[in-house]
């Protein structure tokens, strides 16, 4: 295995299907095998439902469900766990983090470095997550 996309999510059913659209397309470019390991994190809202039934469809994606939220730290050291490539990428399930930036990731790696990290210089959260964060 090439490369793994690890993606914890809560309640992100209304994103799910954009964002397995562009992973595939993105990492079929790449000419590499991969996989995309989705965990939900104690869901409510369909989202488990919805990725079996992108997974119907699309062998490459592997699912882990908790039953109740523990937290993103947890769902990530779960799905690292699960990794099987020589390449870990995490994404947000909320396409904050834009999949067309895989190439580059990618690149970067195989350019030598051990580690790459990427931000966005211009976030574009909706009011439900930007106001409560100004209070933090």
């Amino acid at each position: 295995m090439d490369i793994s996309i690890v993606i914890p999510l809560l309640n992100e059913e209304e994103s799910l299907e954009e964002l397995n659209q562009r992973l595939h397309s993105e990492l079929k470019k790449t000419g590499k095998e991969y996989e995309i390991i989705f965990i939900d994190d104690g869901s409510t809202d369909g989202s488990f439902e919805k990725l079996l039934r992108l997974r119907e469809k699309h062998p490459q994606i592997r699912l882990l469900q908790f039953n109740k939220n523990f937290g993103k730290s947890a769902a990530l050291s779960e799905g690292f766990k699960m990794a099987r490539g020589e390449i870990v990428i995490t994404m947000d399930a909320d396409l904050q983090d834009d999949p067309a930036e895989i190439h580059n990731l990618i690149r970067e790696i195989e350019g030598g470095l051990e580690l790459v990290s990427g931000w966005k210089k211009e976030r574009h959260d909706p009011l439900n997550k930007t106001i409560p964060s100004r209070f933090f």
